[in-house]
């Protein structure tokens, strides 16, 4: 699969962190982010709306400690396909 944009991505211990030189987004979990990095896209106009933007989040093992990333197979890389259209205002 093919991306429109890559982000590095790490959990802080809190929250995930989705880092662009253009933006952060972040969120207690995914489906958090994931909203956020639309927001952001949408803010930052990277890409135009009502389009579909792939993104791919490359894990950052740097904020893991280095004596436990032997143990860390399970963070991960992700694509994820996101729908950019601006939110309706309520009332119209």
């Amino acid at each position: 699969m093919t991306a429109d944009l890559e982000v590095r991505l790490i959990h802080d211990g809190i929250k995930w962190v989705a880092y662009h030189q253009s933006f952060e987004a972040c969120g207690h979990t995914l489906l958090d982010l994931d909203q956020d990095l639309t927001r952001c896209l949408l803010d930052t106009q990277l890409f135009p709306d009502n389009t579909q933007v792939t993104v791919f989040m490359v894990f950052d093992y740097n904020c893991i400690p280095t004596w436990i990333r032997q143990y860390a197979y399970h963070y991960f890389n992700r694509h994820v396909r996101l729908n950019l259209k601006s939110p309706l205002l309520k009332g119209q």
